[in-house]
């Protein structure tokens, strides 16, 4: 079922600064992007997947149901991929990364292994990604939500540069949501839930974006024991009891079974462990209090309209919260910029009034010399470009033709007589 869209007159009355000046922020447009990120494994790409099929089975059900050409559903959302070590996807990506650069070469090109590879081939991608951001504030009007696929080994994303570059760029353009997605099965450990937890609130308060917990493959596990650990201390409390933090919990997997250690209770280093994992569920006990969770299975698309409902929520939460927040620090950048110009102006009037005479003479420009071929050379003989993409972004609705890539398996020869496992 579609979910009402705010007017655009609301939003932007909304969004305007207090002080009744005119906005330094481009204008509040309908589509809201969506941060994907999560572990490695997590189901990340199967849910971006699930993301777009969902809004085409919508679309042929409202077609289906009603003849009426104003009962159909909003535009599919505009796919952005940010992997570029993946082999297949399950969508078509508006935007790819690996039509701009190639990570095989990158890896040759700077002698990296995989993970060094993909970082480095994302970094290629964010220097041209005032190119993509032009492309999306374009599409902002025609669709609802812009989703970006990130790479599957989050801290690539998280914590780099090219990370925050692209997550301040899309929250400066238009409403950004991250959405960290959780495997409900893995985390019926209580240690395992807690380092999600942790991990969670490191991105919420790096990114400093509206936030949605998504608890993933609910139809193999599903997450009402993280929803109790979350909002009842006393129930994470009787599963630390029950057995040993680092393995799954019955009371998470089987319910009313319960039960404990078939060793009778908790060894020194477990009890160690449980009292650690206390002490954090403690502190992150006003984290819970004000974060969203919704519970999704990419496989079966059940929760998914819960989720896009939670979008919405978080759309509102930027408009009245952080967009007020962002249009501050545009001004403080302005009123620095304005300030250096003044003091830049300052000076050159300052060494205007200098003798000419007492400046000293400016520097020769080193010389350079063309060999036979018209190339430039210096001391040390011609410099090599290095690679840094192709340059390329490309749209599947453009008439130009898109490369393909075949998927060559768990296993592949590097060229070199070792066989890699294929990243991502």
């Amino acid at each position: 079922m579609a979910t009402a869209q705010p007017s655009t007159s609301a939003a932007a009355s909304a969004a305007a600064p207090a002080d009744g000046s005119a906005s330094l922020l481009p204008p509040i447009p309908q589509a809201t992007s969506i941060i994907v990120i999560g572990m490695a494994g997590s189901g990340k790409s199967t849910f971006t997947s699930a993301l777009s099929s969902y809004h085409e089975t919508s679309a042929s059900s409202s077609s289906s149901s009603s003849s009426s050409p104003s009962s159909s559903s909003a535009a599919p959302p505009y796919m952005v991929n940010l992997d570029p070590a993946v082999g297949s996807l399950g969508y078509e990506p508006n935007v790819d990364i690996r039509d701009t650069v190639d990570y095989r070469r990158v890896m040759q090109q700077y002698n990296l292994g995989p993970n060094g590879g993909i970082l480095t081939a994302l970094n290629l991608f964010t220097t041209k990604f005032d190119q993509v951001l032009g492309i999306l504030e374009k599409r902002a009007n025609e669709t609802d939500h812009i989703v970006l696929d990130t790479p599957g080994q989050i801290e690539i994303f998280t914590w780099s540069a090219s990370g925050s570059i692209v997550t301040d760029a899309l929250a400066s353009a238009m409403p950004t949501v991250v959405a960290y997605i959780i495997d409900t099965p893995r985390t019926t450990a209580p240690a395992t839930f807690m380092s999600n937890m942790l991990y969670a609130c490191s991105i919420l308060y790096k990114t400093k974006l509206p936030f949605i917990l998504v608890f993933n493959k609910t139809d193999a596990q599903p997450h009402d024991f993280a929803l109790e650990w979350m909002h009842d201390f006393e129930k994470f409390q009787e599963a630390l009891k029950a057995g040993n933090a680092t393995e799954p919990s019955l009371l998470a997997t089987a319910g009313a079974r319960g039960g404990g250690n078939a060793a009778g209770g908790p060894t020194e280093e477990q009890g160690y462990m449980n009292s650690l994992m206390n002490s954090m569920s403690l502190v992150l006990d006003e984290f819970y209090k004000n974060l969203r969770t919704v519970g999704v299975s990419s496989l079966t698309g059940d929760g998914l309209p819960s989720f896009f409902e939670a979008v919405n929520e978080a759309r509102q939460e930027y408009i009245t919260d952080y967009r007020p927040d962002l249009e501050r620090l545009a001004a403080q950048r302005k009123e620095k910029r304005e300030g250096e110009k003044r003091r830049q102006l300052e000076k050159l009037m300052r060494d205007m009034q200098v003798d000419s005479k007492s400046a000293a003479p400016r520097p020769a420009a080193p010389s350079t010399r063309e060999d036979g071929d018209g190339e430039e050379e210096e001391e040390g003989g011609v410099v090599e470009e290095e690679y840094e993409g192709d340059g390329q972004i490309i749209e599947p609705d453009s008439d130009e033709e898109k490369p393909h890539y075949d998927y060559p398996g768990p296993e592949y020869d590097r060229g070199d007589g070792t066989v890699w496992p294929r990243p991502g």
